[in-house]
């Protein structure tokens, strides 16, 4: 194997790889007699076939594993001295089928990004203002009346009253598509509260003026977006039974309600949701915090980054800004301006990625394996998969454990730099505490 550097500028490594057929060929041999032993063919005894025989058999399938690692191995050999910013790109020379009918050496260059040598600077300066705001009366009202409304009581009507906006109905229905009922579109005892929008448009107005155990059609087309495809823009009739309609009770905050949530009194709810409101602004003042912390971190260091890296967080960045509504920042600006933005704020989290891997390699910051199970865990739920199914796919693909972890790695490297700060308190209100800090 001959691995030669031929390009060393900034950031940008190539190189050029030989392996000679020779090499391989001898390689394959050697394989050859190792499985040897193992083959049972049909007309020879136990080990006996020859090694020409097993070559036309199985040399393709082996020499195309060789291969793989023989290109393992040059990689390894040409990057023993530098960290890869992403990984390398190998561009054949030659005929990979010739390789493998060995009748050519394996020729190869590859064209590799490398990270830069970061040193960080000013962790031993770093001042911060911390955000801190009263929890008011005022604002564990606001909760309880939160509460009050998620946990609506309702009661029963007679039947000559008629369903009204607000209500809640209790209802069987069984839905059809070009006169055939359709997977998915009946259920008994559904409830819906009319006006919630819980259902697709038309249904819930449908229902309103209806009564108790009143039988209706109600006739809807699904939206053109609708998630299941082969309804989509589809014309649909709902046969809907009415068994019940219920009008909202008002819910009076006292012991009685507070006990219907697992609280001892009114007053041990009023003190669980002082401490709720606590932690969300000890949260929101951290998110402040971690910004000015990026700020200043980013104004302390300057350093080349792989060009690689930029663009793919450029490119990341730019499809989620094609795919949401522009605010009213950017709503007057050309392409070429907001690319010229967005490339700007690539290039600053690719620059504040590295500098916080590095500091947190030097610190030796660690994610803990339970935290991690329990990042997995949500994510599989997030995605409406069994965890174990996940875990499977992060056998099969290791990038994705490094992509859950490196948010995980980010905050507890945050956490440790805000643990050095020299921090200053300062009071606002409730609206400037939670006010956005900014999106990183």
């Amino acid at each position: 194997m001959q691995v030669t550097e031929t390009k060393n500028e900034g950031l940008s490594r190539e190189y050029s790889v030989v392996i000679p057929q020779s090499h391989l060929a001898e390689r394959l041999e050697a394989k050859l007699e190792e499985i040897k032993p193992q083959v049972h063919l049909k007309g020879f005894r136990p080990g006996k076939a020859p090694t020409s025989f097993l070559k036309k058999l199985y040399g393709p399938n082996l020499m195309g594993e060789l291969i793989q690692e023989e290109m393992a191995a040059a990689q390894a050999e040409a990057l023993k001295d530098v960290q890869p910013a992403m990984p390398p790109h190998p561009h054949l020379e030659t005929e990979i089928d010739d390789v493998v009918k060995g009748t050519a050496d394996l020729k190869y260059h590859m064209h590799v990004e490398i990270l830069p040598e970061i040193e960080p600077k000013g962790l031993d300066d770093i001042k911060l203002t911390k955000m801190v705001a009263e929890v008011t009366d005022e604002e564990v009202e606001e909760e309880l009346k939160k509460l009050a409304e998620q946990n609506q009581s309702y009661k029963d009507l007679p039947k000559n009253r008629n369903v009204k906006e607000g209500h809640k109905v209790i209802i069987d229905f069984k839905g059809k598509v070009d006169g055939e009922y359709f997977e998915g579109g009946a259920a008994e005892d559904a409830e819906l509260v009319i006006g919630s929008g819980q259902f697709i448009p038309g249904f819930e107005e449908g229902l309103i003026g209806a009564k108790k155990d009143e039988e209706k059609v109600i006739t809807v087309t699904f939206p053109e977006d609708y998630q299941a495809e082969h309804l989509a823009g589809k014309e649909a009739e709902f046969e809907v039974t009415i068994k019940a309609n219920q009008e909202p009770v008002e819910t009076e905050i006292n012991d009685e309600f507070a006990k219907t949530l697992g609280f001892d009194d009114l007053a041990a709810l009023r003190e669980r949701i002082t401490e709720m409101v606590k932690s969300r602004y000890e949260s929101q003042s951290r998110l402040h915090m971690k910004r000015e912390l990026l700020d200043y971190l980013d104004e302390q260091h300057d350093f080349d980054l792989p060009p690689g890296m930029v663009k793919a967080e450029f490119e990341q960045i730019w499809q989620q800004v094609q795919n949401a509504e522009r605010d009213e920042e950017d709503k007057d600006k050309s392409e070429e301006e907001l690319k010229a933005d967005y490339q700007k704020i690539a290039e600053r989290r690719v620059r504040l990625g590295l500098l916080l891997a590095e500091i947190g390699k030097e610190a030796k910051v660690e994610v803990p394996q339970d935290e991690l199970t329990r990042a997995i865990q949500a994510q599989a739920m997030q995605f409406g998969m069994q965890p174990q199914q996940l875990f499977q796919m992060i056998q099969e693909r290791p990038e994705l454990l490094a992509q859950i972890r490196a948010p995980l790695f980010e905050e507890k490297v945050v956490d440790h730099l805000i643990e050095k700060a020299e921090i200053t308190e300062k009071t606002v209100s409730k609206d400037e505490l939670m006010a956005e800090p900014g999106d990183e």
